[in-house]
């Protein structure tokens, strides 16, 4: 399945005193690609949550490469490195849309819970969530 890129205006309210991007906007755009993922995927947030299930983050990890600046597009690609119906492991990589350079990496991982705060098993009780986090193989890029 090949999901199209989530791009990110930069946003001078993202700044900070030096005129670069502030290092913590980028857990944000992280969270953004994301949600976007999960929607391209048909297993939305929104969709997610009505069926009872949540996905807190249990670790985020950011590597800084190189300075974003007000007023650049970046695209955020996602791969889901790892995902065992219980928890899953996402990649991020931050590229300059213009120059191809990028400009951080980073890893989050996740669980699926219930309201209550216990593990779900997606491939046990929610079929085709498991189905559509096994059909993505994580490789982004233009939709064709």
């Amino acid at each position: 399945m090949k999901l199209r890129v989530y791009e990110h205006k930069t946003q001078y309210y993202e700044t900070d005193q030096m005129g670069i991007i502030h290092h913590a906007n980028y857990l944000h755009w992280f969270e953004e690609a994301r949600v976007d993922m999960m929607d391209q995927m048909g297993m939305g947030y929104a969709q997610m949550e009505k069926q009872g299930i949540i996905c807190p983050v249990l670790s985020v990890h950011s590597e800084y490469k190189s300075m974003a600046r007000f007023g650049e597009t970046v695209q955020i690609l996602v791969h889901l490195k790892e995902y065992n119906g219980i928890r899953m492991t996402l990649e991020y990589t931050v590229i300059d849309k213009e120059t191809d350079m990028v400009r951080c990496v980073g890893e989050s991982r996740h669980c699926f819970l219930n309201r209550d705060g216990k593990p779900v098993s997606l491939k046990r009780n929610y079929l085709e969530m498991d189905k559509a986090f096994r059909e993505y193989t994580g490789e982004n890029g233009e939709e064709g």
